[in-house]
């Protein structure tokens, strides 16, 4: 197998490409968003300082936090190879943060990568969370790309590749018509 098809790379061109827009829009002052390191505990290092071997000290909550104009947000990132989003790729103490973030007043979202299709999509946590009650009572496990809302795929605009701000927007929006 290629280094580029290995699965510890999976995510990495999103991650970078999601980078690169934070890095943009920090500097257009429109957010300030920052990349939540996963904790590790190292448990073993080599003679040059490298860590060679470690494990995840705690489970990680989201990807990204930060705020936008003054709104708190938080959001992960998932990248899918399918035309179906899995919610087996959704933790659930990542929901219950997600869901926590909300109750005092963030924005909570997921953008997904549809690799297959090179397209992003703004994945508004209620639809995730009316998904996973739907499981509880025998639906799908999962969200068909067909199913998605299609005023919630993000366009490239202004040389932001991933311009996710617009759909936030949109987001928003819908929110305060419910």
């Amino acid at each position: 197998m290629g280094y580029w098809k290995s699965r510890g790379l999976r995510g990495s061109v999103l991650e970078e490409s999601i980078n690169i827009t934070n890095e943009k829009y920090a500097g257009d002052k429109l957010a300030l968003i920052q990349k939540i390191p996963t904790p590790i505990k190292p448990t073993q290092i080599n003679d040059k300082g490298q860590i060679t071997l470690a494990y995840f000290e705690k489970k990680s909550t989201v990807d990204y936090i930060g705020a936008v104009q003054g709104i708190p947000v938080c959001f992960d990132a998932k990248e899918c190879t399918k035309d179906k989003f899995s919610l087996q790729n959704i933790h659930e103490h990542q929901l219950e943060f997600m869901n926590a973030f909300e109750a005092q007043g963030g924005i909570a979202f997921f953008l997904i990568y549809f690799s297959k299709k090179d397209e992003y999509y703004h994945l508004r946590l209620e639809m995730v969370n009316d998904y996973f009650d739907k499981t509880k009572k025998g639906g799908k496990h999962y969200i068909a790309y067909e199913d998605l809302e299609k005023e919630f795929f993000i366009k490239t605009k202004k040389g932001i590749y991933v311009h996710y701000l617009e759909t936030l927007q949109k987001d928003i929006e819908l929110r305060d018509e419910n």
